[in-house]
């Protein structure tokens, strides 16, 4: 379980405006920190056209690299920490191009910059 792997990962039960179901999320915590059992996961969800406006919101199109069936979102605004047993099945990698927007989209959510 590597940063910028896919997975498909049960985020149930949740609570309010929580993203919910088993759906693909990436993996973007630290590699040197994969031996806790916790992972920082961004989930991903089908995208719309109205994310564009939303910088939050970053485009994944579906490769055969990342296992993705439809084009998807990842939504860095619902970044969170999961325990290694919410992790269901690996679908694949996202590039690095993918995992820099998504970085973009983290320091803008978590005001780090």
């Amino acid at each position: 379980m590597r940063r910028g792997e896919v997975w498909e990962v049960n985020l149930d039960p949740s609570i309010g405006a929580e993203i919910k179901k088993i759906r693909p999320c990436v993996i973007v915590s630290r590699d040197a920190l994969a031996r806790l059992p916790l992972k920082i996961i961004v989930p991903l969800t089908e995208w719309k056209e109205g994310f564009a406006r939303a910088p939050w919101h970053v485009l994944v199109e579906a490769t055969p690299q990342n296992g993705l069936s439809k084009k998807t979102s990842a939504d860095t605004y619902q970044v969170r920490s999961i325990s290694e047993e919410r992790l269901v099945t690996r679908l694949g990698e996202l590039s690095n191009q993918v995992m820099e927007e998504i970085n973009k989209g983290l320091v803008l959510s978590l005001a780090l910059d």
